[in-house]
């Protein structure tokens, strides 16, 4: 069997090619792919190498590179010994773009429910890291809170910390399409700028004290050292976005004259598997944004700007690179390879 793969050979080559499928072992089960969501900033950076030598993303981008990871399909066979998923069945897992991918039972597996849809089912990956971001952040009700970037991520800090009661959630963006989206999903104030305009607007809507928590979610060292500026004192800066230079990144005195606490929010943070000390693994954060979805507490259906057959793969990441502004949520759509 042959299963048509989106790869980056190199810097800035994206290609679709047909793949060999392993054969499928007895604690292994086959994945069809339904629909797959580009993380635009992670993948952006991998495919240019926008990154420095000798940072963990030169460790982990080695071409050929088999790019995404959040993946939704359809259960088209199972080994022998598997019991966990049977055929049929709609799961989400964290793995690249591929029409056909051989899953090992141990892997974590996210079930979909019927109310969520498959589009829908693929932002799992990118929320349970903003929920880890948001969780680091140990938010209080009332909390006043700016989000500086809204792309994907920033996207969903402004629904996470709406749902955890913020008094206020001032969104920072250059981009109006961008900002109003965030103002349908909960941002009560939308400030168009860059972050070295805000401080002065975000002082006035805070009463001249800055805001309980910041986060940047940009993925851009020079945003850092202006996020400070917006915390009030013994406020938290997250640093939700992972920038490719972090050398670039300074500090300013802002973070010994307020006494600020700097998080760090990665993906890799949460355990992988729930514990009664660490309870919420990849999987738990994974099955609550399910329930949110379910049930109307978030939504992510209307972020979605594009959709593309995988083999206009070419096209889609020429558009994200060149015409950014204008994406949000890229969507591969592998029912039209079948």
């Amino acid at each position: 069997m042959q299963s048509q793969n989106i790869v980056f050979t190199g810097k800035n080559q994206v290609e679709v090619y047909d793949e060999v499928v392993p054969e499928l072992g007895p604690d292994e089960f086959l994945l069809r792919a339904t629909k797959s969501l580009i993380s635009t900033g992670t993948e952006g950076i991998c495919l240019g190498r926008l990154f420095d030598p000798g940072t963990h993303w030169d460790q982990w981008v080695k071409y050929p590179f088999h790019t995404g990871y959040s993946l939704v399909g359809q259960v088209a066979a199972v080994g022998r010994d598997v019991r966990r998923v049977h055929e049929g069945d709609r799961v989400a897992i964290r793995q690249s773009h591929n029409q056909y991918k051989v899953v090992p039972a141990h892997e974590p597996v996210y079930r979909i429910p019927d109310a969520v849809s498959d589009e829908d089912a693929t932002w799992f990956h990118l929320a349970t890291i903003v929920q880890n971001g948001v969780r680091r952040a140990q938010h209080q009700l009332g909390d006043t809170v700016a989000v500086i970037g809204l792309g994907l991520l920033g996207q969903l800090v402004v629904q996470y910390t709406r749902l955890l009661g913020a008094q206020q959630v001032i969104a920072i963006d250059v981009a109006e399409k961008r900002l109003e989206m965030a103002r349908s999903h909960g941002a009560t104030t939308i400030l168009k700028m860059g972050a070295d305009e805000a401080r002065e607007h975000v002082l006035a809507l805070t009463e001249g004290q800055g805001v309980n928590v910041v986060y940047d979610v940009t993925g851009a060292a020079p945003v850092f050292p202006l996020a400070l500026g917006l915390a009030r004192p013994l406020g938290r800066v997250v640093l939700l976005g992972d920038t490719g230079t972090p050398a670039a990144q300074q500090l300013t005195g802002d973070v010994i004259r307020n006494g600020l606490t700097i998080v760090g929010a990665h993906d890799g943070n949460p355990p992988a598997t729930s514990t009664n000390h660490a309870y919420w693994s990849h999987l738990r954060m994974g099955e609550l944004f399910f329930d949110y979805v379910e049930r109307g507490d978030m939504r992510v259906n209307d972020l979605v700007t594009h959709r593309y057959a995988p083999s206009d793969a070419v096209e889609a990441y020429r558009m994200l690179h060149e015409e950014r502004a204008t994406a949000m949520g890229v969507i591969f759509d592998w029912t039209r390879l079948q």
